[in-house]
């Protein structure tokens, strides 16, 4: 059986598609954080960011940028959220990305970690230049 993102994206499951193409499918959220909150799935199933291509990321960039500027015009919104979870905070198990409007007070936040970090900025750096 298929993942629910390959249904959706492939349009077996009734879902609102607002915009497609040849790689992706974007439809609505249906427990939206705000009114327009749109979900960029690619057709193919795709589980991690990790595993994306240079054309299907274009393709997923492409549909951000004109869900966010359809967005903008239909709601006149203080900003635009674009976030993608990974891992085991991935609850489709199929990859996604959100767009949602953005208002002043709106309650949506960044949650800051519990935890203190103590290492340096350089030795991060150069801990990540390690792994490319």
């Amino acid at each position: 059986m298929k993942c629910i993102g390959c249904q959706l994206a492939n349009k077996e499951v009734e879902a609102y598609v607002i915009y497609e193409d040849e790689w992706i499918t974007c439809v609505l959220d249906i427990d939206p954080i705000q009114e327009g909150h749109t979900l960029i799935l690619p057709k193919k199933h795709i589980e991690d960011l990790r595993q994306l291509n240079n054309e299907l990321s274009q393709a997923i960039m492409n549909a951000s940028i004109k869900i966010s500027q359809a967005l903008t015009k239909r709601y006149k919104p203080d900003g635009i959220t674009v976030i993608q979870n990974n891992g085991i905070f991935n609850d489709l198990n199929h990859y996604h990305m959100h767009v949602f409007p953005r208002y002043l007070e709106d309650g949506f936040g960044w949650t800051e970690p519990n935890i203190e970090q103590s290492i340096s900025l350089n030795e991060v750096k150069n801990k990540l230049i390690q792994c490319f």
